[in-house]
């Protein structure tokens, strides 16, 4: 729950001053050094945190990592930090592959102060990898994401047990791609593999678009279905208090949020709450419609919820600079089928 807790409010700062961490001395002031005491760390310690560590490599001398995290009494993890705008590339980081092989250190970790890539050297021996094995992403995080930081933590730190941790990782990250990949556009080999359980005769043509589009629908379903019982979890578990009336207006013509709002306000949370702590979405009433915002933000609009007339429903999921796209709704339940377009929104407002 600490690490939890540290995340979170690393998180809010983020959010906070993302506007002004303009170099790299910012990151690794606002968010790298904060992120590693998170984890255990004395970054006070010259001899638990080494800063701009130097290890001359072959003809390179004096080339530096900006810091290397000792476990006891041995250098185990190379960090280099670039800033918070930049996008992470290991071109920029030659000297993270020069160092991994120079010293003892197994694992290099290359961040921007909001992500945080982890590498080893799973493929060969002594050589680190090309590809992460764990990606934390300080603006979207799981609760497993959080488990797997935690390997990472002074108290807990075990390099052989990271490592074996690694390769599994990183094949459940590539098998995870390759599905997604699978599932929006099946390949013509895994229509082979349905259709040669449920059809007999030759793959024609004809037939093989038959597969690829039950394949998808199907598939579509059985998301949907695990999110619909997430969504009607959530409500049981998660619904926020009604305090209000049931109708749309008081007697002094005020706005009131009905119990219709609030219910479609908790789906709109779980529905988002896979990518982004469900504190951050909250709901904001008006006259027309009710909104749901992203950290209370009118500039961030997730979704307006038009409800107030019994008969005609509406959901309003916004785009772009709150241009909204109106989906006619028999009643809350109904939002799940457009989950995958608030999710999209969600995506959008957190990559601004």
């Amino acid at each position: 729950m600490e690490l939890e807790a540290s995340m979170a409010d690393l998180a809010a700062k983020l959010r906070e001053h993302r506007q002004i961490l303009e170099t790299e001395e910012a990151a690794k002031t606002t968010l790298v050094l904060p992120f590693l005491r998170a984890l255990g760390y004395d970054i006070f310690n010259p001899a638990e945190v080494k800063a701009e560590f130097t290890c001359d490599v072959g003809t390179k001398k004096g080339e530096k990592v900006d810091y290397a995290l000792c476990v006891g009494g041995e250098v185990q993890v190379l960090v280099e930090c670039k800033p918070v705008a930049s996008e992470l590339s290991l071109k920029h980081a030659s000297q993270l592959y020069r160092y991994f092989a120079a010293t003892n250190a197994r694992i290099s970790l290359l961040t921007n102060g909001v992500i945080y890539q982890f590498y080893t050297d799973s493929d060969r021996a002594n050589m680190m990898d090309d590809q992460p094995f764990f990606v934390f992403n300080l603006e979207q995080y799981r609760k497993a994401d959080l488990k797997h930081l935690s390997a990472f933590a002074r108290q807990e730190f075990d390099v052989d047990a990271i490592v074996r941790q690694a390769g599994n990782l990183k094949l459940q990250s590539q098998v995870t791609a390759t599905l997604r990949q699978e599932f929006a556009a099946p390949t013509d080999d895994f229509v082979r593999l349905i259709s040669s359980r449920l059809h007999e005769g030759r793959l024609t043509e004809q037939v093989k678009e038959r597969f690829q589009s039950a394949i998808v629908q199907s598939i579509s379903s059985i998301i949907r279905d695990g999110v619909n019982e997430r969504l009607e979890s959530a409500i049981r578990g998660e619904e926020i208090e009604d305090t209000t009336a049931t109708e749309p207006e008081d007697d002094q013509g005020g706005v009131v949020t009905t119990q219709v709002e609030i219910d479609g306000f908790n789906i709109i949370r779980a529905i988002g709450s896979r990518l982004v702590s469900p504190d951050r979405i909250v709901v904001r009433d008006a006259k027309s419609y009710c909104a749901v915002l992203l950290d209370d933000n009118n500039r961030k609009a997730i979704a307006r919820m038009h409800f107030n007339s019994p008969t005609s429903r509406y959901l309003g999921v916004m785009s772009g600079k709150n241009e909204e796209a109106r989906h006619v709704v028999g009643g809350p339940i109904d939002i799940y089928r457009h989950a995958d377009a608030l999710e999209a929104r969600i995506r959008e407002l957190i990559e601004k």
